[in-house]
């Protein structure tokens, strides 16, 4: 679809990844593109919300069986364990490079959030990281269409299909799915906005990640956790 090239599609061009990562996430974007989307408007996503959270939910006791100190997040070190317990034989850079990419808050280890972002990555990325063979038990047939409908709507987005999504993007999908320039206008900054963290005026999967996991309700079980906790 056309539409005008804003500030943000400028700043894409001239962008240098800020990670291997980022640039293995922006290329397996640009290959999931090639075959478009199936979803052909915001609408159609947010009435699959309730399914995403359920579906998303059930990676709790994947989570705690990861966390092997039971103290509600997982270190870099249960990590790569866990990883070699499903036979996914990471490089000490590839899990690095997961690690920092998911823990927000540094050096206070993953919570379930980042470790639900974490999961999605390595999904987008099963083709791209060199750990994951043919004989990995890193299977999960209850997510990989939860995580392939995420991987929709990003590119449902990513209207230019380059692995980003701007401004001027996301105001041309909220546009698509709402009347009213002004109010669809404004509608389109905030949604972009809560996804924009480093406030480049672009947005890749990962930071879209996080942005997506609250609005489906994954924040909502880390506050009934902190209640839990505080009784």
């Amino acid at each position: 679809m056309g539409g005008t090239v804003g500030k943000g599609d400028i700043l894409k061009r001239t962008w240098k990844h800020e990670s291997k990562l980022e640039a293995k996430m922006v290329e397996a974007m640009q290959r999931r593109a090639v075959t478009g989307s199936p979803l052909r408007s915001l609408n159609t996503i947010i009435l699959k919300f309730p399914k995403i959270d359920e579906s998303l939910r059930k990676c709790r006791s994947t989570f705690e069986q990861f966390d092997e100190d039971s103290n509600g997040v997982i270190d870099q070190e249960e990590l790569k364990r866990c990883f070699h317990k499903l036979e996914i034989s990471f490089t000490d850079e590839e899990v690095n490079d997961l690690f920092e990419a998911c823990e927000i808050n540094k050096d206070m280890g993953m919570k379930f959030k980042e470790f639900v972002v974490l999961l999605c990555l390595v999904y987008l990325l099963k083709d791209d990281l060199s750990g994951i063979q043919s004989n990995s038990r890193l299977e999960m047939p209850h997510l990989e269409a939860t995580f392939q409908n995420v991987v929709d709507a990003f590119v449902f987005l990513d209207k230019n299909h380059d692995g980003y999504v701007s401004k001027s993007e996301m105001v041309e999908a909220i546009n698509e799915t709402t009347s009213g320039e002004h109010s669809s206008r404004r509608i389109a900054m905030r949604r972009f906005e809560e996804m924009d963290w480093d406030k480049n005026g672009m947005v890749n999967f990962k930071e879209f990640l996080f942005a997506f996991t609250r609005w489906v309700g994954i924040d909502d079980i880390e506050d009934e956790e902190e209640d839990e906790d505080m009784e």
